[in-house]
């Protein structure tokens, strides 16, 4: 028995029964009995579910639990990335020596199998080791990002979101951007923005990815060839947790300041109007402040409109802008908001009607309703 593989020991003097418990699981995972293994593992996962103390005094299963990663039978495989995983939350030490420990190679083979709860384990894992600067790096480094850009296409519910996740702890180094775009993110991406909740965590991570993504004129261009891609942004930026809606207005000023006689008319078309004054008012300081950025660059067109689109969108929107400064700001904002809405909701009726009858990509589907399936 080695005492010593026991992370955080009692010390000198009288040992406690807790401590001898312990140090029995950590000899049980270094057991060369697999079944006795198994059952190590199964206590160190239950053990550090919710305990801070646990995680610590325990560190010295990591490497056995790395170790039984790459054993044959799947359920062994299982149970060891079970107890890693609760090993690794909210300890940023266990994060790091679980990747010093190679635990990334056969993580990254799981993520590729076809056994679903092995692949979001495996993902689970991922995600969180990605969250320490110090692992970022190296995971950039491997196969994760593809693969969890695969995962985010058909993955089951639980995978996906932890992928999304995943991806976004790791947008902090900046040369993932293209990785992630050479993958073909925004497809699916667009696909569990639609079908999430928009006010949820997972909302305002996709929108912050593709908030970053769309620096780059491919994503634009994909973005805008999805069906429903820039009116799933509109949705988070009217209904949207406050982050949600910064990123989602941050993301269609983006593209409209790369290419604004490209870029205008598609954002206008699907209704933006409305959301966008009422960012002026109630948003976050930097959601206000890119809300009047996107109205400015939607206020005049260069091209030839009816003139009901002209009253509804150029004079209103001019109106608007022109009136943002002043003390009495916010007031005046709110009584515009009002009318907006009210001349929004009568010119949405018209266009659903005859969208309805006239099913063409010249419509304008205004306030289409949202699709609000929670993935959790």
């Amino acid at each position: 028995m080695d005492s010593g593989r026991l992370a955080g020991g009692e010390g000198s003097g009288v040992r406690t029964a807790a401590a001898e418990a312990l140090e029995a699981i950590v000899n049980g995972v270094w057991s060369e009995d697999r079944e006795t293994r198994m059952d190590a593992a199964r206590e160190v996962r239950r053990l550090t579910k919710t305990s801070a103390r646990h995680r610590r005094h325990l560190a010295g299963t990591i490497e056995p639990l790395v170790v039984m990663l790459r054993d044959e039978n799947l359920e062994c495989a299982e149970v060891a990335i079970l107890a890693l995983l609760n090993l690794a939350v909210k300890d940023e030490r266990n994060k790091i020596k679980i990747v010093d420990a190679g635990a990334l190679e056969p993580l990254i083979c799981f993520l590729q199998s076809t056994n679903s709860n092995l692949q979001e384990y495996a993902t689970a894992v991922i995600l969180t080791l990605s969250a320490t600067s110090i692992n970022k790096p190296i995971i950039s480094s491997t196969s994760a990002i593809p693969l969890l850009i695969r995962i985010l296409k058909i993955g089951n519910p639980q995978a996906k979101i932890d992928a999304i996740l995943a991806l976004y702890n790791l947008l902090t180094i900046t040369s993932n951007l293209e990785a992630i775009l050479k993958s073909q993110t925004i497809p699916p991406l667009i696909t569990v923005l639609k079908s999430c909740n928009k006010s949820s965590k997972t909302a305002d991570k996709c929108c912050a990815i593709l908030e970053s993504l769309l620096a780059y004129d491919e994503a634009r261009t994909a973005l805008t060839a999805e069906d429903g891609g820039v009116l799933t942004l509109v949705e988070v930026l009217e209904d949207g947790s406050p982050h949600g809606r910064e990123h989602a207005v941050s993301a269609l000023l983006t593209m409209c300041e790369s290419d604004r006689n490209r870029y205008r008319e598609i954002i206008l078309k699907e209704g933006v109007i409305p959301g966008l004054l009422e960012l002026t008012v109630h948003g976050t300081p930097r959601s206000q402040s890119k809300a009047k950025q996107l109205l400015h660059l939607l206020r005049n067109s260069p091209y030839q409109r009816s003139e009901l689109e002209t009253d509804t969108l150029d004079n209103i929107v001019s109106t608007i802008v022109s009136r943002m400064e002043g003390e009495d700001c916010a007031g005046k904002a709110k009584k515009m908001l009002a009318e907006m809405v009210q001349v929004s909701m009568e010119q949405s009726l018209r266009h659903l009607q005859q969208r309805a009858l006239i099913c063409t990509p010249s419509e304008i589907p205004l306030n289409s309703c949202n699709s609000e399936v929670p993935l959790k």
